[in-house]
């Protein structure tokens, strides 16, 4: 378990280092989706840094040896850095539709202070919510003898009532992750329908190839974003559902199940930066730069043949 977990948390911390290296450094990546994923990154990056060892010793020893004030920090933090991802991944949702569907409006609609404040909402709400519930203690209300019976002294668990396991489980993951599969089911149904188009009407855009192609890339990366939604979706399901049916059923689910969906949910932090790296060019061309080194010694001839400018 230390070993397989700390594989993932590796991953984690490194992969998404990596994507924000890639953005920070190269200004060829500043654009609203990239800094929509460097916030995702950072979102990540400090979930693997700051969440997943100690939540490592605690499922590996099933009790926390960290104190009670860091305990209510990591649950918030925990809470937090889940909820701020998939408000990322909606917005990214949001700027993916705008691109595809509307792109002649996407540089009007999609501006710097809009992105601003798509990551101040995906920031602040997450954490207001969090560190209100979880120092407030309302979502233990009316089970704390049960609490007392399951959990070992010291333990470190964040367990819901059955209310708020369903008003949580709402707002983290099935409200806004609903609403991102509505989006991307529009998206491309719009996609299939520019596609035949230009399939029917060659002549339809006219001589001007740059719209054909930019239309492709826009395609790939709405489908890209969709498989990071969709690995989302698939490693954090199991938890959610859980986190709703557990409180139901007296919390009779046993902590060895709890840990293998928590963690498949953590799993998801380390494989946005693989389907980074698997389907988009530049970060594959970024990645080898950072990896190899030649990051300190690119020239502006090199950074254009590394965007194939």
């Amino acid at each position: 378990m230390c070993m397989i977990m700390s594989v993932v948390t590796t991953i984690t911390i490194v992969g998404n280092l990596m994507v924000i290296i890639s953005v920070v450094h190269f200004k060829q990546l500043h654009s609203p989706t990239n800094f929509l994923i460097l916030s995702l990154a950072i979102t990540d990056f400090l979930l693997g840094m700051v969440i997943m060892p100690y939540s490592m010793v605690r499922s590996v020893t099933s009790c926390w040896y960290f104190g009670d004030l860091f305990c209510k920090l990591h649950s918030c933090l925990d809470m937090m850095f889940c909820t701020t991802s998939i408000f990322h991944l909606f917005f990214i949702s949001v700027d993916r539709y705008y691109a595809v569907c509307q792109p002649l409006h996407y540089y009007s609609k999609i501006t710097t202070p809009v992105i601003e404040v798509y990551l101040f909402f995906s920031w602040s709400i997450p954490c207001f919510y969090s560190f209100s519930l979880v120092l407030s203690n309302v979502n233990t209300e009316g089970i704390e003898d049960q609490l007392d019976s399951l959990s070992c002294a010291g333990s470190c668990v964040l367990t819901f009532n059955k209310i708020w396991a369903v008003v949580s489980s709402l707002v983290h993951f099935f409200i806004p992750g609903t609403l991102m599969i509505g989006i991307y089911i529009h998206i491309f149904s719009i996609a299939r329908k520019q596609a035949k188009i230009i399939h029917c009407h060659p002549n339809y855009i006219g001589s001007n190839t740059n719209s054909k192609t930019s239309l492709k890339v826009e395609s790939k990366a709405a489908k890209t974003l969709s498989l990071v939604m969709g690995a989302f979706v698939a490693c954090w399901l199991p938890f959610f559902t859980l986190t709703i049916v557990d409180p139901f059923l007296s919390f009779t689910a046993s902590n060895d199940l709890y840990n293998a969906v928590l963690w498949l949910g953590y799993f998801n932090s380390a494989l946005n930066p693989i389907i980074y790296a698997l389907f988009y060019p530049w970060f594959q061309n970024t990645f080898k730069c950072i990896i190899s080194g030649t990051i300190f010694h690119v020239n502006s001839s090199s950074i254009k043949i590394l965007f194939n400018l």
